[in-house]
């Protein structure tokens, strides 16, 4: 049981660690709300198509690199510098799902 316990107060702590990165001291699940927000532009966005989950990804770090510009602040756990490399990966995974998504339609 104590394995167990350490293991939950460890994640605890990570959670604590990336929400303040993420939020700032703002709600809780801002990042969610705001990427939601986002995606709720686009209804007919399919999850089952793995560039929107893709997207849902970039968009996750996007929205945290947004928050933390406008709040003047840089993520501990995660910073801008690494959020764009995020993104530039993300971005870059895109692409070919997209490529492969055409090349699976002709």
């Amino acid at each position: 049981m104590r394995d167990f316990e350490q293991l939950t107060m460890q994640e605890l702590s990570l959670y604590k660690s990336k929400n303040k990165d993420y939020t700032q001291g703002g709600s809780a699940y801002g990042n969610f709300e705001r990427v939601s927000a986002i995606f709720a532009l686009y209804p007919n966005l399919k999850l089952s198509d793995p560039r929107v989950v893709c997207l849902a990804y970039l968009m996750k770090q996007l929205d945290a690199v947004c928050n933390m510009l406008s709040m003047s602040y840089e993520g501990k756990i995660e910073g801008i510098e690494d959020r764009a490399r995020d993104i530039s990966i993300y971005a870059k995974i895109l692409i070919l799902l997209h490529q492969e998504n055409k090349n699976v339609a002709t």
